[in-house]
């Protein structure tokens, strides 16, 4: 029996998923997030090694009964990465061919039907990659506001921020935003907020999001209006990497994954409105598995395994398995 390990590595966990040529989902481990941008790559190689021994433990195999190995991991940006990526996969003493993607590659290769079209992520932070039939890529650069690049949590919770400013200086009218953020944050007032935030004493955390969500869910306009932006915002990610990949007028997947997703229509709507407006024929699909069967197709396509024949199987034992 042949096996494969499939590890993605986020920013704040880690999954390990090992997986036999059935498509069966045989043994899961995990781990905190690795991003070497926070972790360091000694942080990285410790994330590897306790989510992979997780995985050996629970499926009983070998080391050397693995065949292909793949990785997805976050941080994982530049060429330049790439070395340090490769030596702290190589403290796992594995013997097989293995390759070392960003994590935005993760939900793409277990979501869309051959491993080609766009996948967008909104967790944290935000992030879309692509693959067309010639094997072309596409990308963002991945590192949000900075960027312009906009739709995961923490850019939802600064817009929020903005909306509560915009109606303090009667930009707009009042928003349910201005209490949830003095709440949330522990202020005392408007002007103790705006105040702490501007000093450092407050800070923004991505959590603010689900506030922000369930405000616009209750009807505040402020809130409705970031909602809206969030899906324009995470659409033209789409849209960009679909023309990077020559495949916007085609019938190109596009994946939608991560958290912010749960909004539902919310976010959805106005995303794949905006999707459909540049590239007619795409089709967006919401991830329905965990995104690390991802990573193990990229380990099975190392050997030239035909990882698609079998993900439907892969992604229903997954989801008994990663928690």
């Amino acid at each position: 029996m042949k096996y494969f390990l499939g590890i993605d590595v986020g920013s704040s966990k880690t999954h390990a998923l090992i997986v036999d040529e059935t498509g069966q989902c045989v043994g899961f481990g995990k781990s905190g997030g690795g991003n070497h941008q926070n972790a360091g790559y000694d942080g990285l190689a410790d994330v590897l090694s306790e989510s992979f021994g997780g995985a050996l433990e629970m499926s009983g195999v070998y080391k050397a009964q693995i065949v292909g190995a793949g990785f997805g991991v976050a941080g994982y940006d530049f060429p330049s990465d790439r070395e340090g990526h490769l030596k702290a996969i190589s403290a796992l003493g594995l013997s097989c061919p293995v390759d070392v993607v960003n994590d935005g590659m993760n939900g793409l290769l277990a979501g869309a039907t051959r491993g080609i079209g766009v996948n967008v992520t909104a967790g944290s932070s935000n992030n879309a990659r692509g693959r067309g039939r010639n094997s072309q890529e596409g990308r963002i650069v991945g590192n949000g506001i900075a960027f312009g690049e906009f739709g995961g949590a923490y850019e939802i919770a600064a817009r929020g921020l903005q909306m509560v400013n915009y109606a303090w200086i009667k930009r707009i009218p009042p928003t349910a935003l201005t209490q949830i953020y003095i709440e949330a944050l522990g202020a005392t007032n408007e002007i103790d907020l705006v105040e702490g935030i501007s000093n450092g004493q407050y800070h923004l955390f991505p959590y603010l999001a689900i506030k922000v969500i369930d405000a616009a869910r209750d009807g505040d306009a402020a809130a409705c209006d970031v909602a809206r932006w969030t899906g324009e915002e995470l659409g033209w990610l789409a849209v960009s990497v679909a023309r990077q990949i020559e495949m916007e007028n085609d019938e190109v997947e596009v994946i939608q994954s991560g958290s912010v997703f749960e909004a539902g229509e919310l976010i959805t709507k106005p995303m794949n409105d905006l999707v459909l407006q540049h590239c007619p024929k795409a089709k967006l699909i919401r991830l329905d598995g965990p995104p690390v069967v991802g990573a193990v197709i990229l380990g099975m396509e190392q050997v030239n395994f035909d990882g698609y024949a079998i993900r439907d199987h892969m992604v229903r034992t997954a989801k008994e398995i990663v928690k």
